[in-house]
């Protein structure tokens, strides 16, 4: 019996020394095996009852030794979480790697913010950079013609010399277009430096264009602050004009001006209104294959406007807070009306009104394909709804016609950016 005992506990002394060593190895040396001498004849349970450590540090060490496996295997854990987060992150890296750079975008009146252009220029085919090219080649002749009328009024060698060498600049790049086109019937491989060749002409329009500005900033002397237009020849989101100063608080607005422009699709944003917390406060815009709309408090109201057949129109939107009635006016005749846009929300104050880009956050957030493309002039807002016999003056250029209580068209009040263009511009001359 007594040997049967000894064997027992020598079985259970093993187990705890086993026990104890392999804690000391796994985890860091918490515990400490101690082993001590027994003589044959005594009892080994006893002698090693009262030589080991008392039962309750042991309890102790055995939950330290549960906690510390449970740490463990909650790192474990953690660590195949982050490898499995790592994998599928690399794996989304690898499938946009891979992707055409021209995959499609969604649609509506509104892009979301990760289909947003941020980079100038909207990339265009061949067909597309040719027109506009056209367009601008032909904003910059107009603009010639009219320099010509002024040189030869006024006697100016210095003009005549400077208007024959811009001349001849456009119509080298005339020729670089009409090469441009042989290229495109050839197909020749000169296409696949398509973007660097666009590059190089747009910078020598926009020294162009500079140019004439400057020729033209000889002429203001001579004419009226509010006899101008702005020319915005190209979609891009640095071309812009910025009204210097706020609008107040109204509860009702009158918003004309004169508008050209065949830009396709849309002819883009001629203004847009931003307050602090709302970038859509009052915004007129035509954007893609959607019709023109007008947005107060980002509330739209889509407009009967045709006005992209690359003439003169005069259009005028008037709107009061009062059930939210609005008006729409083309040249003079009565296009449209509605009702329930943004009633009882009057045009808050102390905001950023831009001419030729749409906000999307305060003074900012442009976008090149909601840019306007074309001349806007004779820009007026006032605090009331006009009468359908005022804004018939307006359209037909009546002596009687009044000028923006709220914001008249003049060249003081506006700071230009990016390339944007004023010259001369009589709405009755013009259509006349």
């Amino acid at each position: 019996m007594q040997a049967t005992k000894n064997g027992i506990c020598w079985r259970l002394f093993l187990f705890f020394c086993v026990l104890l060593g392999s804690s000391s190895q796994d985890f860091g040396g918490q515990t400490q095996f101690i082993c001590t001498s027994v003589p044959k004849d005594m009892d080994i349970c006893a002698a090693t009852l009262q030589n080991s450590v008392p039962g309750e540090d042991l309890k102790t060490t055995v939950m330290q030794l549960r906690e510390t496996v449970l740490q463990q295997k909650e790192t474990i854990m953690n660590q195949k979480e982050t490898i499995r987060e790592l994998t599928s992150k690399l794996a989304r890296c690898e499938s946009q790697s891979g992707a055409e750079p021209g995959d499609a975008r969604p649609g509506g009146r509104r892009k979301e913010a990760g289909t947003k252009n941020t980079m100038g220029d909207v990339s265009r085919g061949p067909a597309d950079t040719l027109s506009q090219l056209s367009q601008t080649l032909q904003s910059l002749k107009q603009r010639l013609e009219n320099l010509e009328q002024f040189s030869r009024s006024n006697n100016s060698v210095q003009a005549n010399s400077l208007k024959d060498l811009l001349q001849s600049k456009i119509d080298d790049l005339e020729k670089q277009v009409l090469s441009r086109v042989n290229s495109i019937e050839e197909g020749k491989p000169g296409l696949r430096n398509e973007t660097e060749q666009r590059g190089r002409v747009e910078s020598t329009l926009t020294s162009l264009h500079q140019r004439i500005t400057d020729l033209e900033k000889g002429q203001r002397e001579n004419r009226p602050l509010d006899k101008f237009q702005l020319t915005f020849p190209l979609r891009t989101n640095y071309m812009y004009a910025k009204v210097k100063k706020s609008l107040p608080e109204m509860y009702a607005l009158t918003v004309c001006m004169w508008l050209k422009s065949n830009a396709s699709p849309g002819v883009g944003t001629p203004f847009s209104y931003a307050v602090p917390g709302q970038a859509n406060e009052l915004v007129l815009i035509e954007w893609g294959n959607n019709p023109m709309e007008i947005l107060i408090n980002d509330k739209v109201a889509k407009l009967p406007f045709l006005i992209n057949d690359g003439k003169w129109h005069h259009i005028c939107v008037t709107w009061t807070t009062r059930d939210g009635v609005w008006e729409a006016f083309q040249d003079g005749v009565k296009r449209g009306s509605g009702e329930n846009l943004a009633p009882y929300h009057p045009i808050k104050p102390q905001g950023l009104l831009i001419l030729g880009q749409e906000q999307d956050t305060l003074g900012g957030g442009f976008d090149a394909t909601q840019a306007f493309v074309g001349d806007l002039a004779n820009f007026h807002i006032w605090d009331r709804k006009l009468s359908v016999g005022e804004i018939y003056n307006l359209a037909t250029c009546s002596s009687k016609a009044q000028v923006g209580n709220v914001f008249a068209w003049m060249e003081t009040s506006l700071d230009i950016y990016g390339g944007a263009s004023k010259w001369t511009f009589e709405a009755c001359r013009q259509l006349n």
